[in-house]
């Protein structure tokens, strides 16, 4: 009757906030305490990361207060609450872990007074960034440091400093792990980081162009697992159809090395390789200036490439595929005519 009676009331956003930042303080801290003692403030913890996303998400029956959200991510980000819980997370258990990865993507949208905050908190202390990357050479955290990594990089700001560090040359290796789960969620950040943002995307390929897809060609279209292919194929479509990296596309289907590796891709008995290798296929016969060993290659396999796309269909009918490749059987057939004139 006592406890129903003096039952505590909820703690405001700000104090769930400082809470949150005594907690992992303490617990970073005093690594040395007893057990019993230790537990104790790892199980409060872990209710403090239900309680914050309770007033982020919402509980289930109420939807998220907007004021309530607003104060609990400038109390967050106040101090250095995300350093803190990026450093402990490996040491909660794996439903806190959840919350708290949760908790962080949320905060990543929060507007205060229509300013994102954590990306002013991400650019102060950008070196975050390098524990979220590396965090897919660890089994246990991969997943959850990825979603954070992926909600972060919504912020241009921080998405640059991830494609101009060194950390982007390691995602040709994350999206091979064996791990199926890890790769997957790694290649999921990494079609973020060359999709998100246009301009940045679009300098950062015309300033790494050599190294960028030379990687890219080698570990990725001439991998030797399927998925990598099939993933990377998809990827490479969309980044050269995108009308912000015009330049770099230009220069991508003047090459003779990668217009033999989409031809080889066009070969695959896997249809789903075979439809994407086409969307870039089309972009070397639609180009206007093709460089004369482009036109060699082409002219050489013309009927090859005829006969492969008499038979050449989607599983549903596409009527703008049909066009596309209507288009790229008269070019390869005009430049046949050319070469005979």
């Amino acid at each position: 009757m006592k406890g129903l009676l003096f039952k505590s009331k909820p703690k405001t956003p700000v104090e769930l906030a400082r809470q949150t930042r005594d907690l992992l303080i303490y617990t970073q801290r005093n690594s040395d305490i007893r057990e019993s003692k230790r537990e104790e403030k790892m199980m409060e913890l872990s209710k403090t990361m239900r309680d914050l996303k309770c007033v982020l998400y919402g509980n289930g029956q109420s939807e998220p207060v907007s004021d309530a959200c607003s104060q609990l991510t400038q109390e967050f980000f106040r101090e250095d609450t995300l350093r803190l819980l990026i450093n402990i997370l490996p040491k909660l258990n794996l439903e806190a872990r959840k919350d708290a990865t949760q908790v962080v993507a949320n905060l990543q949208r929060q507007q205060v007074q229509s300013r994102l905050i954590a990306c002013h908190y991400l650019e102060a202390n950008i070196d975050l960034m390098d524990i979220l990357v590396a965090g897919y050479e660890n089994t246990e955290m991969a997943l959850h440091y990825g979603t954070m990594l992926r909600e972060c990089i919504r912020h241009q700001s921080v998405a640059r400093y991830v494609l101009e560090s060194e950390h982007v040359k390691k995602f040709f290796d994350y999206i091979q792990l064996p791990n199926f789960d890890i790769a997957a969620d790694a290649a999921a950040t990494f079609k973020e980081l060359l999709t998100r943002h246009k301009s940045t995307v679009a300098e950062f390929l015309s300033k790494n162009y050599d190294w960028f897809f030379a990687e890219y060609n080698s570990k990725l279209l001439e991998s030797s697992n399927y998925i990598t292919r099939r993933q990377a194929i998809k990827l490479l479509g969309d980044i050269l159809l995108d009308r912000s990296n015009a330049a770099v596309m230009t220069r991508y289907v003047s090459s003779r090395d990668n217009l033999r590796i989409l031809m080889n891709l066009l070969r695959e008995s896997s249809k789903s390789i075979q439809i994407e290798a086409f969307h870039v296929f089309k972009l070397f016969a639609a180009n206007k200036n093709k460089p004369s060993d482009i036109i060699s290659i082409l002219v050489a396999n013309r009927s090859k490439l005829l006969r492969l796309f008499a038979d050449f269909k989607t599983d549903k009918e596409d009527e703008q595929f049909e066009a596309d490749k209507a288009q790229v059987v008269k070019e390869i057939a005009a430049l046949e005519t050319k070469e005979l004139s």
